[in-house]
């Protein structure tokens, strides 16, 4: 992995928030001062990283999960947005500790999105257009999802929230071209976890 890149919110798969980058040292940051900044226009609360790949960084933002592409080159200027449309009045209501959304991640030219409203979005890194996306539940009956995708290999994962409405939490693998590929939960039968209890060890 390129360290000069920051290709999924916590930069590597253990969440380690590390950066082996050496350039700014206890030894000048004081020197440290604001080149440029930028406003989403969102105010709600705003967890999880931005991304950086070559010379643009992607910023998401909460509800309604707006993306930016800002040229690191021209002090921040947009390259493109994305702007998601969702429900207000179905998603908001069933949210849980605020309209956060934990980040993007990347992955085979595409900066993935995992919307509010349980909506799995893959964006050209380069034009923000729309490759393909994929409404796996609905909030309706209380389903939404707030943690950022994860980019492993081949495969993007996301995750469903809802349990304090009732909803059965779980886990949904895509292929990186839309193609789904499994959903395992986290309670109900061993078939429903995708669980193999030869290979499980219970306490």
């Amino acid at each position: 992995m390129n360290a000069d890149n920051w290709v999924m919110p916590a930069s590597n798969y253990n969440n380690q928030r590390y950066s082996k980058l050496y350039e700014i040292s206890e030894n000048n940051i004081q020197n440290l001062n604001l080149a440029w900044s930028f406003s989403t226009g969102v105010l709600r609360g705003d967890e999880g990283n931005v991304l950086v790949i070559v010379d643009t960084m992607y910023v998401h933002t909460p509800f309604p999960n707006m993306v930016f592409a800002l040229d690191l080159n021209n002090h921040g200027a947009i390259k493109w947005k994305y702007q998601p449309t969702q429900s207000y009045d179905e998603t908001l209501p069933v949210m849980c500790c605020d309209t956060v959304n934990l980040g993007l991640a990347y992955g085979d030219g595409k900066i993935f999105l995992n919307q509010a409203d349980t909506t799995l979005v893959a964006l050209d890194m380069n034009t923000g257009q729309l490759i393909w996306s994929d409404k796996r539940d609905n909030p309706r009956r209380g389903a939404t999802s707030t943690g950022a995708a994860f980019v492993m290999k081949d495969k993007v994962l996301v995750a469903i929230l809802g349990s304090e409405f009732g909803i059965r939490a779980y886990v949904q693998a895509y292929g990186l071209g839309e193609e789904r590929l499994w959903r395992a939960y986290s309670t109900g039968p061993d078939t429903d976890m995708l669980i193999d209890p030869a290979k499980t060890s219970w306490p």
